[in-house]
C-alpha cells in the first residue's frame, strides 16, 4: 500500500513562511502555516488513512501555532525528525525511512485533495516516479515506486525557478521514468495565498487567509 510522506516544519512564528511574514507579520504567517499544515494532512489522511501516513518534521509542534491541534491531527501517523545537512538531503533521507511505494508532498499546497494525492500513485503503476511542477518552477509532490530512488535528489537545489527541471533531469539520469503530476501553485506571497484561498473557498486555509489579510 502506498505511504503518504509530508516533509515539513513546525508553524512556529519567525520560522516558516519568512517571505509572506515580511508582509503580513511573522504571527499572521505562522497562523497561515498552520492552516496549510492541517489542510495538507486532512487530504493525505482521508486519501490513504492516518496508519499509511508519514510526517517527517523540522522543529517542535509544542512550540508551534495551533501545535496540540496539530499533534491530535497526527493521530495514528507515523512522526520522525528531519535528518540531513540541506533539504535535498532530508527528502532523501525521509523517503527512504519507510518502505514504497510513496507518494510525498510538502505543507505549501493546502489546496491538495485526496484525489491528487491518489492520482500521483496510481501514475506509479505506469512509471518509476512522478513529479508535479509548482508554477514557480519547483515541484509540489513527488511519487516513487521505489523509495531508495530518492537519493537522486541529494545534490538537486531546491526552491529555485529550475528545481523542477533539475530534480527531473536527476531522476532520469538515475534511470527513473517520470510520469506528469498537475501543476499546483506554491504559497510563498500574499498573491499566491490570494489565489490559492480563492480556488479553494471552503478550505481551512482560505478562513484563515481571510482573518490574516483583513
Amino acid at each position: 500500500m502506498t505511504r503518504v510522506l509530508v516533509v515539513a516544519k513546525a508553524p512556529v512564528p519567525g520560522l516558516v513562511k519568512t517571505r509572506l511574514g515580511k508582509d503580513i507579520g511573522a504571527d499572521a504567517a505562522a497562523e497561515v502555516a498552520a492552516a496549510s499544515l492541517l489542510d495538507t494532512l486532512a487530504a493525505c489522511a482521508d486519501a490513504v488513512g492516518p496508519r499509511q501516513c508519514h510526517l517527517s518534521l523540522s522543529g517542535d509542534l509544542d512550540e508551534a501555532v495551533h501545535g496540540e491541534r496539530i499533534q491530535r491531527r497526527l493521530a495514528d501517523w507515523w512522526v520522525t525528525p528531519q535528518v540531513g545537512e540541506d533539504f535535498a538531503a532530508r527528502l532523501a533521507h525521509a523517503h527512504a525511512e519507510g518502505p514504497g511505494p510513496v507518494v510525498q508532498v510538502g505543507m505549501d499546497t493546502p489546496q491538495v485533495t485526496a484525489d491528487l494525492l491518489l492520482e500521483v500513485a496510481e501514475g506509479l503503476g505506469a512509471h518509476h516516479g512522478v513529479l508535479g511542477p509548482a508554477e514557480d518552477g519547483g515541484w509540489w509532490v513527488l511519487g516513487l515506486r521505489d523509495p531508495a530512488h530518492a537519493r537522486a535528489l541529494v545534490g538537486v537545489e531546491m526552491s529555485t525557478p529550475t528545481t523542477y527541471d533539475d530534480t527531473r533531469a536527476a531522476l532520469v539520469a538515475a534511470g527513473v521514468t517520470v510520469g506528469l503530476a498537475p501543476v499546483l501553485r506554491d504559497v510563498d506571497t500574499v498573491a499566491d495565498a490570494e489565489a490559492v484561498a480563492a480556488g479553494a473557498p471552503s478550505s481551512h486555509f482560505a478562513h484563515t487567509w481571510q482573518e490574516v489579510a483583513r
